[in-house]
């Protein structure tokens, strides 16, 4: 993954138990020579914290849209930045706003306002995965040439065993990797 060397990757954690993996991801980005900006939702900031993605990525980790910023308008400035976006995980609350083009957040802001490579890595249970209306906003996302890397199959946080799982974020990091070598 030499391709990732001085490439600027926005990760964008969400609400759901895989954004534990998101730190292995974000570990292994780093090791790969990306320099990595971490865009933590609120509903992701219950499951990790700040300060873990911020000693992994060794960069600051924005929260919230309103943060106290000195003149810079956050969302456009870190979308302009971005060699690539990647989310993971990506819940079904997001792919739907996204889908919808909707920015009520910092991570969706910079999604709708980037030019960069987006790479979303959904994660929910199975059920809400084949569930119509997600398997519709998927279609919608990558015909809007974003890059679905589709969940695993495997245990899930209920306890049952089906697809909805996030990717190994090993297959997460080897994604962007071939989407900025194809750029």
């Amino acid at each position: 993954m030499a391709n990732l060397k001085n490439k600027n990757v926005i990760v964008g954690v969400c609400g759901g138990i895989a954004a534990y993996k998101a730190c292995e991801l974000v570990r292994i980005l780093v090791k790969s020579g990306a320099s990595v900006t971490c865009l933590l939702t609120e509903n992701g900031a219950k499951f990790i914290t700040p300060l873990t993605l911020r000693t992994l990525s060794k960069n600051k980790v924005y929260c919230d849209m309103f943060e106290d910023a000195e003149w810079d308008i956050e969302h456009v400035s870190l979308a302009d930045k971005a060699d690539a976006v990647i989310i993971a995980p990506a819940t079904a609350d997001v792919m739907a706003r996204l889908a919808s083009g909707r920015a009520e957040d910092l991570l969706s802001s910079v999604v709708l306002a980037s030019r960069a490579p987006v790479v979303i890595c959904p994660s929910m249970n199975e059920n809400m995965w084949k569930h119509p209306a997600t398997r519709k906003n998927e279609k919608t996302l990558a015909g809007y040439g974003y890059v679905i890397v589709e969940p695993d199959k495997g245990e899930l946080a209920c306890g049952k065993t089906g697809e909805g799982r996030l990717a190994k974020p090993e297959r997460i990091a080897q994604k962007v990797s071939e989407v900025l070598s194809a750029k």
